[in-house]
Order: structure tokens, then C-alpha cells, then sequence
């Protein structure tokens, strides 16, 4: 995630993640199995982080696309 980028955004990843990881959820599945490749809990976070900013972007533009017609 970049620092210097949208700071609401960042901190609405990092909710998302955080809550991801406090349950039994494909995130948290997703973080284990960067765990268990060797990452440190900082880097698999990171990672998660990026799955899910990947995902939002996703469906931003999905939706754009559904509205222009």
C-alpha cells in the first residue's frame, strides 16, 4: 500500500483485513498460507492488504463499467 496515497482508503483496507483476520474467512485462509510460505506476519498482512485493494478495484471498475451501459 502506498503511503502517500488516499489515507481514508488505506485505513478502510486495513479495517477490512483486520477483520478478515479476527475470523474464519478466505483473508484469513489467505494470510495462513502466506505464513506458511516463509513471510513474516508484517509481509502476509502486506499481501493480504494487496489481495483486497486487487478485489475493491475490481468491482470499482465492474460497477463503472455497469453504468455506462
Amino acid at each position: 500500500m502506498n503511503p502517500r496515497g488516499n489515507p481514508q482508503l488505506n485505513y478502510a483496507i486495513q479495517v477490512i483485513a483486520i477483520s478478515q483476520l479476527r475470523h474464519d474467512t478466505l483473508g484469513r485462509a489467505y494470510y495462513d498460507r502466506k505464513i506458511e510460505e516463509g513471510k513474516t506476519s508484517k509481509e502476509a498482512l502486506r499481501a493480504l492488504k494487496r489481495r483486497l485493494s486487487d478485489i475493491v478495484y475490481r468491482h470499482l471498475v465492474h460497477d463503472a463499467r455497469r453504468q455506462r451501459g
